[in-house]
């Protein structure tokens, strides 16, 4: 039973284990890859599958492998998001989601919760030209770095500014009663 703890806290499993994995050899499980799915937004696992599946690979295991060597073969890192989005179909938020876990040091999640925060960002989703989507999302990463100075991490600096939404959010909705006033 000992063995399933790592999965309770999922955050420090992917950054512990599934980004320490992938950057030793560059392959991942689909198990890995779909519990990040989960981590970012587990209401879309399903959808995902199946439009995984719909590119004609034999199962989620083959499908998972090609995403994984299309991310390391790729050149640089504009050229691993491109290669999510464009190829893969995925929007910006699970496409950074992805790769934050498998180059923690370059990217962060894009989040609306941080655009928040940050006053800005929020049509970096709504781009469809990947050069626009990167040069957004390029200014919002320079933008969470610049943020929580007293924090070295970029992934603590993400999560300092997702917790500064949440603690803001939760004030107001207990100023307002969540609404039942």
């Amino acid at each position: 039973m000992n063995q399933f703890l790592k999965y309770y806290h999922l955050e420090q499993y992917l950054f512990s284990h599934v980004s320490e994995r992938f950057q030793q050899n560059h392959v991942m499980s689909a198990f890995d890859f779909f519990c990040i799915i989960i981590w970012k937004a587990n209401r879309a696992k399903s959808k995902i599958a199946k439009r995984m599946l719909a590119r004609g690979h034999a199962n989620l295991q083959c499908a998972v492998n090609a995403v994984a060597g299309d991310i390391a073969n790729a050149p640089d890192h504009s050229s691993r998001l491109e290669v999510l989005i464009d190829r893969w179909g995925f929007r910006l938020p699970m496409a950074s989601a992805i790769l934050t876990v498998l180059y923690p040091d370059e990217f962060t999640v894009y989040d609306v919760r941080v655009c928040d925060v940050l006053g800005d960002f929020h049509d970096a989703a709504t781009k469809t030209r990947f050069a626009d989507i990167w040069s957004r999302y390029s200014e919002y990463l320079a933008k969470v770095r610049e943020s929580a100075p007293e924090v070295s991490s970029l992934r603590d600096k993400d999560r300092s500014l997702w917790g500064q939404s949440f603690a803001s959010q939760l004030e107001d909705d207990i100023a307002k009663a969540f609404g039942a006033e």
